[in-house]
């Protein structure tokens, strides 16, 4: 009850920056604040860890299939170096050289890599970005959060124009939105990292 906590204001000082109505709405606005604050927070320290988690992951399937999108070098070299092996045989016995058309082809350096590997490659890199995506804007929703709630010196009524001024700056710049969206984001990362797994299944 504000009515035992603060004592009644003077007569004609009911509306200083020291009386009993700004205490009042500091008190509401800290209740309102850290449920907001509390919910925001979970949602974004477990898409924190979800993300980077995840990120990892991806991480790792595209370390095995970005390889598959250039040539295999070490293929080509040994290929050269039996084509050199052929021709010093060769010569050493005085035979015909038989190169192999593979490797003497003009053609054979020409690599373009498989259509499925792109798709792969394209959707796994598209799942990996959001994902990352997802973890900047949850940092930067974490500290606008920390922000938002950190104290203030002055008077009562000073902090509580200060509080109002911070709260409609977090609603124009729609912080409860973007909070909102980051786990549709998230699943769009996952929903598209799976599109990928799948094909790149079928390919074994």
């Amino acid at each position: 009850d504000y009515e035992q906590k603060y004592p009644p204001d003077p007569i004609y000082e009911e509306a200083q920056p020291n009386s009993r109505v700004w205490r009042v709405c500091i008190d509401e606005f800290q209740i309102f604040d850290a449920d907001l604050a509390e919910d925001a927070r979970d949602t974004v320290d477990v898409l924190l860890v979800f993300a980077g988690l995840f990120s990892a992951v991806v991480t790792a399937f595209l370390i095995e299939t970005a390889a598959k999108l250039e040539p295999d070098y070490v293929q080509l070299s040994s290929s050269i170096l039996y084509e050199i092996l052929v021709v010093q045989r060769a010569f050493v016995n005085g035979s015909a050289v038989d190169l192999d058309p593979v490797v003497s082809s003009p053609n054979a350096l020409d690599f373009s890599p498989a259509h499925a590997q792109l798709w792969i490659n394209g959707l796994w890199y598209t799942s990996l970005s959001l994902s990352l995506i997802t973890a900047l804007v949850a940092v930067l929703a974490k500290q606008w959060l920390h922000q938002y709630m950190s104290m203030t010196s002055g008077t009562p009524l000073h902090r509580s124009l200060l509080r109002q001024f911070r709260y409609e700056g977090l609603q124009a710049w729609h912080v409860p939105l973007i909070i909102g969206l980051l786990p549709v984001l998230m699943h769009l990362s996952l929903g598209i990292f799976f599109i990928g797994l799948i094909i790149f299944l079928a390919q074994l």
